[in-house]
Order: structure tokens, then sequence, then C-alpha cells
């Protein structure tokens, strides 16, 4: 085959080496624009698991580039005056003009063509080609002239950065976290060879202009930049090799993702590689990684399908549905961590001690979790878990062990949590005339003593107007409260659990049928007329609601209240108001459900008139040595509909009302919303409400093992950790989470002593033999 790479950065180049090597018979020939064995940047860093790739695929220029690389385990933070460290981490720092001359000279001796100083303006140059590589960069000419076939998405980020470098060598990955007057810098160092340490300087757009350093030249950025960092500098330099840039060399990161990334020209295959191809930020230093790792895959593929022009369709289909997965996986976690870095200053640093900022930063990613950290560095962690115990006011466990984060106790107003889980209230459908029966003692009684520190029932319904169906739990008439306080009596007899009320009404997804006979359809008979903020139904083909008027505002104030006073009486410990998922206080907040004119629609004052009088009707007859929280929905997932920014603003009000905590949940709100999934994929919303609107929160969403609650709860990115399917498949979750990851210190019920020594011990022999099959 005749294959043309254009561009000579890592991905065109390793791909080209790597299909010599694998087929000698090729005509492979790289086109870069620059002179031979020039290149611009400073240090590349990557993982020691690319490195294992690269020895495997071609250990001659692994061997070559190991010899000239830097590697360090260590990471650490200058913060507030203080430097913390920690160990464990491997990365690979080297030059980026080192490691592209050792590739341009394997490629080389491989026979592979190199062509330096031509500058392609398209692949039309190369027709005859039987494969085309666009791996010319994020501002790929090939890619901009097929844009209707490869559909790039790119979003510009608003965070300035600078890269630059020093002749101050770092032995380890330093952040350094700088406050002025007008905000936070953060600088990203480490070092790539014997004398020169990448220096990236980053703020926010705020930041930049207040400090008027778009009106700065080159030399006048960099000086500021080293007076700022001058302690951490201790008389280095900075230095700048992008001189041949006019102005300013401050930029803002571009993220890009394409829709495809191959395309037949009518005489050639072209496809995308590299950065023409995806973008990850450099928070995360995984660019060269996605680059190396795009030139082995689509290599594999070629060795899987055969080395033949005819194949080549076969092997770019293959090639990016593999590819796409595992970029998606990275570009997500170096979206996290860049978005970390975004909202730094008025999220983390102002609020967090520089002990819990380090937890923070170290997991910002989300692929970095508790456990993983312990694997890392056993001696930090620990060390860290002592300091978040001493300030939860935890009391040493057996032999002085320490409680991980999920396990130490939680204060609110008078109510104290022996730890951080809660059962999520799970709709169970089983009611009959809103009474709890048996069913229901069994199914919260068990998970109860199954170890959460918090129990909820399903949302119970203020009137039986207010029901999602006739399965649905009430509270609005005696013999309601004599089953639930039944339930509440065993509880508190029976466990050292708590027990919450979560109190809602549907609006206009009422009066459906049970999960099991069709989730959110209409009942066919024996239904009841519905209200919501504004006259739209919830599927096309259910009820119609009524646009609540006045009077049907004061009447459901007047149930909630008297729900809460049977609450209160029961001896129900904290109340929760249902204001998400498209029920009816949720109705009022989202502009996709209310299109009201009045005082109750529009701004966002507006939307939440009704459900703050309705949140400060119950806060007032609910006891005050009692906790309040309030579940929101923090996004729609759906054009037009609330985003996180307008959940924080719904927060801070429901904060001012008295609200203790704020349940974060999200979408459900409409029929075509478009979640995205993934592990921990709601905890963003806790994180920002959290951390930006100053009151706690309860996080949600596939955290599914004690690793994901440790990690949230340890960041501070959450209070408490909500876990629902996880307890219907187990209701033991929570006492068999910390056997699982090894802590003692959790009462068992008396009664189920007997099987604890056995269930850890199998844990144990389970993990022996697993170790010893690897």
């Amino acid at each position: 085959m005749r294959i043309v790479c254009i561009g000579g950065g890592p991905a065109g180049l390793y791909f080209a080496l790597l299909m010599k090597k694998q087929h000698p018979q090729h005509h492979v020939t790289v086109v870069e624009r620059n002179r031979p064995f020039d290149t611009f940047g400073w240090g590349v860093v990557f993982s020691d698991a690319t490195m294992e790739s690269m020895r495997q695929w071609d250990p001659q220029t692994a061997a070559t580039i190991e010899d000239a690389f830097n590697h360090w385990d260590d990471i650490e933070l200058v913060f507030k005056g203080r430097k913390i460290r920690t160990t464990g981490h491997g990365f690979v720092g080297i030059g980026r003009k080192k490691m592209l001359n050792i590739l341009q000279e394997r490629c080389l001796e491989l026979g592979v063509e190199l062509v330096f100083e031509r500058d392609v303006q398209g692949d039309e140059e190369f027709a005859g080609a039987d494969l085309i590589i666009a791996s010319d960069g994020v501002n790929s000419r090939i890619r901009a002239k097929y844009a209707d076939v490869f559909k790039p998405d790119m979003q510009m980020r608003p965070n300035r950065y600078i890269w630059l470098g020093t002749d101050k060598r770092f032995d380890a990955f330093t952040f350094d976290f700088r406050r002025t007057e007008h905000g936070w810098f953060q600088a990203h160092i480490y070092k790539f060879d014997d004398n020169t340490s990448t220096f990236i300087v980053e703020t926010t757009e705020d930041v930049f202009n207040a400090h008027g350093i778009g009106e700065m030249d080159q030399d006048q950025s960099i000086a500021f930049c080293e007076e700022l960092f001058a302690e951490t500098l201790d008389g280095g330099r900075l230095i700048s090799n992008a001189r041949h840039l006019r102005g300013s060399a401050w930029l803002n990161f571009g993220r890009l993702i394409c829709e495809k990334w191959s395309h037949f020209n009518g005489d050639s295959h072209v496809v995308l590689m590299g950065d023409s191809a995806h973008t990850a930020h450099f928070a995360i230093g995984s660019g060269t990684k996605l680059a190396i790792d795009d030139a082995i895959e689509l290599t594999r593929q070629f060795d899987r399908f055969g080395h033949d022009a005819a194949k080549i369709p076969a092997v770019l289909e293959a090639y990016e549905e593999v590819r796409r997965v595992d970029v998606a996986r990275i570009q997500n976690a170096a979206r996290n961590a860049m978005e970390w870095f975004e909202v730094v200053g008025h999220r983390y640093a102002d609020r967090l001690e520089p002990e819990q900022f380090m937890y923070s930063m170290l997991t910002r990613s989300q692929r970095i979790s508790h456990e993983n950290l312990r694997l890392r560095d056993k001696d930090w962690l620990e060390g860290y878990e002592r300091w978040f115990a001493t300030r939860a006011g935890a009391l040493p466990g057996p032999n002085g062990s320490v409680p991980p984060p999920m396990f130490t106790p939680y204060k609110v107003r008078g109510l104290t949590l022996h730890n951080r889980i809660v059962v999520s209230p799970m709709a169970m459908y089983s009611a009959k005339d809103g009474i709890a029966d048996d069913f229901h003692l069994v199914h919260l009684g068990a998970r109860a003593m199954g170890g959460a520190a918090l129990v909820f029932p399903e949302m119970t319904c203020v009137s039986p107007d207010a029901r999602i169906t006739p399965g649905c739990l009430g509270l609005w008439n005696d013999a309601q409260a004599q089953a639930l306080k039944r339930i509440v009596d065993f509880v508190h007899g029976q466990t050292p659990a708590k027990i919450g009320i979560q109190l809602g009404h549907a609006g206009r997804k009422g009066a459906t049928k049970v999960a099991w006979e069709g989730m959110d359809e209409p009942l066919e008979e024996g239904g009841w007329p519905l209200f919501s903020a504004s006259a739209i139904p919830y599927l096309s083909h259910s009820q119609v609601p009524g646009a609540m008027t006045r009077a049907d505002m004061d009447r459901v104030v007047a149930d909630f209240v008297a729900a809460t006073q049977r609450a209160a009486a029961i001896g129900f410990d904290i109340l929760e108001l249902h204001a998400a998922h498209g029920y009816l206080l949720s109705s009022f907040l989202s502009p996709l459900t209310n299109t009201r004119d009045d005082d109750y629609g529009g701004s966002h004052e507006n939307r939440a008139r009704f459900p703050l009088e309705v949140f400060r009707a119950v806060r007032a007859v609910w006891p005050q040595d009692r906790p309040m929280s309030v579940r929101l929905s923090t996004t729609d997932w759906h054009e037009g509909g609330n985003t996180p920014e307008d959940a924080a603003i719904f927060a801070e009000m429901f904060k001012e009302a008295g609200a203790d905590l704020v349940d974060c949940s999200s979408g459900q709100v409409v029929t075509d919303d478009s979640p995205v999934y993934g592990r921990l994929w709601q905890t963003p919303m806790s994180d920002k409400i959290r951390n930006e609107v100053d009151v706690a929160t309860i996080a949600v969403g596939a955290i599914s093992e004690a690793d994901h609650a440790n990690s949230v709860i340890a960041a501070g990115r959450a209070d408490l950790c909500a876990i629902a399917r996880p307890h219907l498949a187990d209701p033991s979750f929570v006492l068999h989470e910390a056997a699982r990851i090894g802590f003692s210190g959790v009462e068992w019920p008396k009664q189920y002593l007997s099987a604890r020594t056995q269930y850890e011990n199998n844990l144990a022999r389970a993990a022996a033999e697993a170790a010893g099959k690897k």
C-alpha cells in the first residue's frame, strides 16, 4: 500500500514506523511543514501504561525513549503556604522535540520517507495514495475540508493558559496555586529533561482581564508569571519557545470531538488521527497517549484484517469502533479534570483546607478513586483518612483503626447519623389507599438493619390526588400515620439507623399505572383530575392537567402542612421536600413545564415562588431541631431547560428559606431529555451546589460501591450519598461493603453476628484465590 501521513507529530510518525515495521513492503511517507528535527512545544507526559504498550509494539523505539525520558512517581501541591506530597502515580516526561527526533530517526531506519518543509494544502496532493492519515493537528486542513463528513465539534474552553518552560528542575509533578487581588492562578509543572521543566500557567478569563494580561506582550507576560511564582521558581527563569507567534501567547483550550473519523474521497481513504480527531486537556496529560494509542490500534486492525488496500474499509470501521470508546473515556476524564481547574478558584481554593484540596485535586478526573489512591500511596491516604475522621468527630475503631470517610458520623441540627449512606426514596407502588403494610415494614426494616445510617420510604403523597399511582404511600389521614409509625418505631427500636420522610405531589405525572403495568402510562379507569404549573401533559396521550389557581395553591400548601405535622408526631428524623423529576413543585421550577405569565412564571424568582411558599410553610411546622432537605433536578438535560447554573440559583433560595441539605438529582422533567449516564454521573451537580452555594448536599446516581462513596465524601463533593438500586439488590449493602474494604468498625445486628466472620472469611478466601490466578 501507499500510505501518506500528513503531519509529523507523534500520531503520524508512530503509525508510519509501526506500519513499515509490520509490513516493510508498504510505501510510507510522512509530510511535515516544519524543518527536519524541529518542533515547537516543551515537554509531553504520558503514563506507564502507554509506555508498556510501546514496548510491546516496537521495543527499540520504547528503549530509546526510556533512555531519554524522566520518570517520576510524586505529585506535590503548593497551596496556602503548605507543600503536600504523595507518591505512586507513575508518569513519564520527555521533551516534545526529543521524542519527535527519536520517532523521526526510527522512521528513517525502517525506510519511511520523511518530507519536511512542505505545507500541505489538501489531500488531493496525494492522488493515488491508498491511505491518507490526517495527523495534521487540532487545526487540521483535511478535517476542515471534509467538515460535512467528519462533523467536528470544537468547544473553546473559558480558561486562559500560557505554555512556558523553566530552567529549574522539579523532582515531582508540581501544582502551584497562587492567589492575587483579582483571583487565583495555577501552574502545572513537570521536568522533561536534565535541564528543563514544563511550566503551564492557567487562570480564568475574568482574572486574566482584571490583571490586563491581554494588553501585555510576551516578555511582560513572562515577567508577570515569574513574579507571581517567584517562590516556587526560586531563582529559576521562565522561557517561551513561541516567539514565532505575534501578540499574546496566552491560549484557550479547544475540546474537539468528531462524529466520524474516516472518509473515502473518491480516490483515497482518509482517516483522522491524534489531535485532528480529538483533543484531551493537558490537565491529565493524555494528548500524546491518545495519539500513540490511535497509531497502535490502526496498526492492530491492519494486522487483524490484512495489509491489503481492499481491507481498508473494514480496518477503518473497526479502528473507529474500538478507539471511540477509549477516547470517550479519556475525554470524559480530561473534561472532569479541565472543569476542576476552570472552577477551582471560586469553588474550592477559598473553601477547602490544603489536605482536602489535595484529595480533591488528585481525584478531579474521577479516574483515580479512594482505593486506587490506597494502592498508589497507602501512607498518605491513611493520614488523610485520619485527618478527615478527626474533623468529622469520629471515634477510633478497633485497635485504633480510623474509619474511612463514608463511615464517619454526620451531624445536622439535632440529628446525628452514624455514617454517610442513605437509602434513597424508591417507589415500591405497593400501598393500598396510601397505607404502608408488612411489605414496607420488611423492606425498610431490612435496610435499616443492613447498615445504612438513614432510610427513606418512597415519596409520600400529601393527598389522594397527589399520588403518582394508586399504589403510592400517603400521609393525609390517621390510618396512614399509624402504619408509618409502626415502621418508624421499628427502625428506632431495633437499629442504629434514622428514618426520614420525603413529601411530594405528583402534579401532571399523577394518575398513572404502577411501574410493572406501564411506567407513566395513564390509568384507564379510576384516575383523578390533575393540575400542574401549566396545562402541559407529561406524555402526549396523558391527561392534560389544569394550570393551578391560587385556590389550588392554598389547598396544596395546607395538605403539605397537615402531612408535615403528622410526620413530626410520628417521629420521623428528617423531612425532604420533593421538588424534582417533573412532579408538581418541579413543574414550577422548570421553564419547560412552566409557561405562566403571572407572578409564578418567567424569572427564577417567580418560578420558585410557589415551591418556596410550600417549603416555608412546612419548615414553620417542622420541629426546629430536625433538619429539612429539598430534592432538586439540578439539570433538565434538555435544551431550554434548567441547567446546573439555574439549579444553583434555586439551591441558594432554598438555603435562605431554611434548607439544611440539597438532594441533587436530575432529569425526568420531560420525556425527551438526554441524560449522560456513567459512574457518579450526577455527583458534579452536587459538587457545584455544595461548594459554590455553601450548602450541604446529598449525591445520587450510580454510586454503587464503597469506593465511590468514599471518593465523593472525602473530596467534599457531597456530605451524604443516597444509594438506590444496590440497596434493592442487597438490603445489607453497607455491611457487606464495609467487609469488602476490610473495615471492621461497623456494628452488625446481634442476631446476625454468627454470619459476620464467615462472610468476611469468604471474602478473604475469594481475594486470595483471585490474587493466585494473576
